[in-house]
């Protein structure tokens, strides 16, 4: 038993070394740059920044905090309308959402620019007008655009668990639609919105490619911090930067669990009433409309984005006039191509990486209750709510020198990608986990499987689904992430999310449309293949 014992807990130790390494060492290390910037404690960077900088933090939460509360707006919506609408109707605008999903950044403000911008083929071509896109408004518009998808899929999750019987209830007293869906639906609805919010407002208040290429002269903390690393090399100030965007996402955090401890009792009693969803229940004519009206309106404009980006591939504006060309495509053949490959590859590394190591990884804390596990869990899951530059600065302060040096190489680009997305895995897995039962290990136990054999010819096979969602998310977040890595990349190691963004800051619609739609149609193809060949092998089985 006491041999068992410390086998099993050397087992958690070799678990734990690679979060602690590649989760906690970055962020001590930029806490310890932001306090330390020449060796010696001081609060020098902070009374910098807040003397300095003080309105760019506020203009920061000020800006997230917009963009989030129209992103949720919207959202519920468009949320209402899908759940309310005909099954076809559903089917395509959901496949709509899902598709706008795995778009690389900057694909709005690319789209935005070609249209609306100071030459834009609406503004200027067609309407005739001047206008200026850039600033505040332009930032707060791109990231809602490209924050509803998702914004709208998580509050959609939650109809899905509202009891009908509910509604029928309502609507027997004598209840109206909008009454109803005021004093019902939305209040059971909170949750979703709340999580909604929680990640649109995480995405937003760390994103600095955005205001970049739209803001002018707006900026924000983010950007400052990018710009600090790349262009001034300053990565005290930067480290300062990071931890003081770092702490409204903390808040966030907080004020988000806060709230799940207080509903997850009604939730949990809620959801064991019924899974009927609003099937049956319609809104008023007035509201219908509406809400088609903004659903259909923001679909239309995603379509538009998307023909923009794919037409900019092989069109090109000269001399008053659109012309066929094929320099963009040949530009990306032999000066990106080399760098659009070796995403690929970095992707799918960390896909697998993450799916294997988040699935063992949580096994191993599900099944060892007690403050050690809780603590991993709590490491495992920061990155999570942790701003991309916080993360992309920690490693290059934590992996620059000795005694594991791996900054200019490939490896920590794929090793950011990975832990950045481990939260995901171990949450899909931990609901996986859920579902198996202990008596499974024990009879695989009792016929003499060790535990090697266990995890790998047992649990793992029945985690398929949930490794599936992880691969999936990781794959998808690897091609179209640019937050973190930027800081990390080497000439020899540069991926096409940063080709992208530096082509598209350049001016170089043409060619950034080209790696957009490459982006975009190798991330469709290689999910929906991996999708479908994880179905078929599961009806196999």
């Amino acid at each position: 038993m006491g041999t068992e014992s410390r086998r099993e807990k050397v087992r958690g130790l070799l678990l734990a070394l690679p979060v602690v390494i590649f989760i906690a060492w970055p962020v001590f290390e930029v806490l310890v740059k932001s306090f330390f910037p020449d060796g010696t404690f001081s609060f020098t960077v902070y009374q910098k920044l807040f003397a300095e900088k003080t309105g760019l933090l506020c203009d920061s939460v000020v800006c997230a905090s917009l963009s989030t509360t129209l992103t949720v707006v919207f959202a519920v919506n468009i949320a209402v309308y899908i759940a309310f609408c005909s099954a076809w109707f559903k089917r395509f605008i959901l496949g709509a959402l899902m598709l706008t999903m795995i778009s690389p950044p900057f694909i709005s403000s690319l789209a935005y620019i070609i249209l609306f911008g100071k030459r834009g083929l609406i503004t200027y071509h067609l309407l005739r007008i001047s206008w200026n896109p850039y600033g505040m408004h332009g930032v707060v518009l791109m990231e809602v655009l490209g924050n509803i998808s998702l914004a709208t899929l998580l509050i959609l999750g939650m109809f899905s668990v509202i009891d009908s019987r509910l509604l029928d209830a309502s609507r027997d007293l004598g209840g109206k639609p909008w009454r109803t869906f005021r004093r019902i639906i939305l209040p059971l609805s909170v949750p979703g919105i709340v999580v909604a919010g929680f990640i649109v407002f995480i995405k937003c208040l760390s994103d600095f490619g955005t205001p970049i290429i739209i803001g002018g002269r707006f900026t924000l903390l983010a950007t400052e911090a990018y710009l600090e690393v790349i262009g001034r090399g300053n990565l005290d100030i930067a480290a300062g930067m990071s931890a003081l965007i770092f702490i409204p996402s903390l808040l966030a955090f907080f004020f988000y669990r806060h709230f799940v401890n207080q509903q997850h009792g009604d939730s949990v009693a809620f959801q064991r009433i019924g899974k009927n969803g609003l099937s049956g229940f319609t809104m008023g004519p007035l509201i219908t409309r509406l809400l088609a009206f903004v659903t259909w309106a923001f679909l239309l404009i995603m379509l538009l984005q998307y023909a923009v980006i794919f037409l900019g591939t092989i069109f090109d504006y000269r001399h008053g006039d659109f012309v066929f060309t094929m320099e963009h495509i040949q530009a990306v053949r032999f000066g990106k191509m080399a760098s659009f490959l070796r995403s690929c590859k970095y992707a799918f590394i960390a896909a697998v990486g993450v799916s294997l190591f988040g699935a063992v990884l949580t096994y191993y804390l599900e099944r060892h209750k007690g403050f050690y596990s809780r603590v991993i869990d709590f490491l495992a899951t920061l990155p999570y709510i942790m701003p991309g530059p916080f993360f992309g600065i920690g490693y290059i302060l934590a992996f620059n020198d000795g005694p594991l040096v791996l900054t200019g190489t490939g490896i920590i680009v794929v090793l950011n990608c990975m832990f950045r997305q481990l939260p995901v895995s171990t949450k899909a897995v931990s609901a996986g986990l859920s579902r198996i039962s202990h008596e499974t290990e024990d009879a695989a136990a009792d016929l003499g499987s060790g535990r090697f054999r266990l995890i790998f010819q047992v649990i793992i096979p029945l985690l398929k689904p949930a490794m599936v969602v992880s691969f999936i998310n990781t794959f998808t977040a690897t091609m179209t992430t640019v937050g973190a890595i930027i800081f990390i990349v080497s000439p020899v190691s540069k991926v096409a999310t940063v080709e992208l963004f530096n082509v598209l800051r350049d001016g170089d619609y043409g060619l950034a449309s080209v790696l957009a739609s490459m982006i975009i149609i190798v991330t469709l193809v290689v999910n929906l293949s991996f999708a479908g060949w994880a179905m078929s092998r599961g009806q196999r089985a």
